[in-house]
């Protein structure tokens, strides 16, 4: 093998010859070159690929990792809004117990008499002081529900007790409804006690069974002094316009000289009712209520009765 080198700048040429090894050399670097450049394309090619492989796992991790991170997002708000919920529905119930509390001291303070001046359940209660920071960290939310639950139980304890304390109330009003006591009308005065007397018609000494109440003059007010149920409404001999009522346990009530008669016989009349208008019907001397107790079918002195309630 020969390789001539020509000299553009001498204007000549030099022929180099090749023999043995070194032709064999030559040969194997001019075969060779092109399959280390098409091996280092190779090299090249394969490590852009990787490149790229690597650049879609990491881009697909971050999508993952974007799409996990969203989700969270989602459930994180999924359970706020469901404990909003739960602490909503807590609230409304409280709201509701807190109405029929308040309904419930309404009631307790009608049938007590308190004023309202005195007690107003409609009315927010008076609070307040110097502000004396325990600590200046606002409050958080597991301490808000530990609050919450503790309003609850307080709200819980006080209802049981109002509606205890209702219900001795009420049985207490519904035994003071049937207590006999008071007296019949509002305005006049005795004009004539209980038992033995003499006639103010005949003059003659004779037994009275009930007390007279001057009205001075007809049609005032009498008043049920206990609530009940009207026995017997008609004229009696001496007595004129008459009404009985049955207050029970062997209690009976009579109210004579009516000028007339407002309730009829089985009507059920509470204590205080209007049952009739005083007059002079009967054997009189002038308008008056004359009102008789009886207990067990006995006549008693009514003095006692009309005397354990102040006019």
């Amino acid at each position: 093998m020969k390789i001539i080198i020509v000299d553009s700048s001498l204007g000549g040429s030099k022929t180099i010859a090749l023999k043995g090894w070194l032709k064999l050399g030559l040969g194997l670097c001019l075969l060779g070159l092109p399959v280390l450049i098409g091996y280092g394309a190779y090299l090249v090619a394969e490590a852009r690929a990787g490149k790229a492989a690597r650049d879609v796992t990491t881009t697909e991790e971050w999508n993952e990792a974007l799409q996990a991170n969203e989700a969270a997002v989602v459930k994180a708000k999924q359970e706020a809004a469901s404990r909003l919920e739960a602490l909503t529905i807590r609230l409304a119930n409280l709201q509701a117990r807190l109405v029929r509390l308040d309904a419930l001291g309404e009631k307790l303070s009608t049938v007590t008499g308190l004023s309202k001046d005195e007690f107003d359940f409609s009315a927010d209660p008076a609070t307040g002081g110097p502000e004396i920071l325990q600590n200046s960290a606002a409050l958080q939310v597991p301490d808000f529900i530990a609050e919450l639950n503790k309003l609850t139980q307080q709200i819980d304890a006080r209802q049981q007790q109002l509606e205890a304390l209702n219900a001795v109330m009420t049985e207490r009003q519904s035994l003071a409804e049937f207590d006999v006591s008071g007296w019949p009308i509002k305005e006049g005065y005795i004009s004539s006690g209980f038992g033995t007397r003499l006639d103010p018609i005949s003059g003659k000494k004779t037994s009275h069974d009930g007390i007279d109440f001057n009205t001075r003059t007809v049609g005032h007010d009498v008043f049920a002094v206990a609530a009940g149920v009207v026995s017997y409404v008609g004229w009696d001999n001496g007595y004129g316009n008459t009404v009985k009522i049955d207050h029970g346990n062997g209690y009976e009530t009579l109210y004579a000289h009516d000028k007339k008669i407002l309730v009829k016989e089985g009507d059920v009349v509470k204590k205080g009712q209007v049952i009739a208008l005083s007059g002079t019907t009967g054997r009189t001397t002038g308008p008056h209520v004359h009102f008789e107790v009886h207990k067990n079918g006995r006549v008693v002195d009514p003095a006692s009765y009309i005397k354990s309630t102040i006019r």
